[in-house]
């Protein structure tokens, strides 16, 4: 569930480190009883950020797909790179 704290808890560092470790979710931080900032643990934000670089590679790649890229069995090349490099 999403936590939400006032800007002048932000003093509470060691509190606002712990919240944000233990739920792994970002923090959500008002002011003036309106959105300002979001805090988050380096965990989750990784995490976050790795999805987003995923979805958007395979954006990416589906993207080649449409436009006609060519496209190679999977089956097949592993056994010409298997001939090749394996010995």
């Amino acid at each position: 569930m999403a936590q939400i704290i006032p800007i002048r808890d932000l003093r509470k560092t060691t509190e606002i480190s712990e919240l944000c470790n233990s739920s792994n979710e970002p923090v959500f931080v008002t002011k003036n009883g309106y959105g300002d900032l979001v805090v988050m643990s380096m965990k989750a934000y990784e995490e976050r950020f790795a999805r987003a670089d995923i979805v958007s590679k395979v954006q990416a790649a589906m993207q080649e797909v449409e436009d006609g890229a060519l496209l190679l069995d999977g089956k097949e090349t592993l056994v010409k790179l298997r001939a090749k490099h394996v010995k």
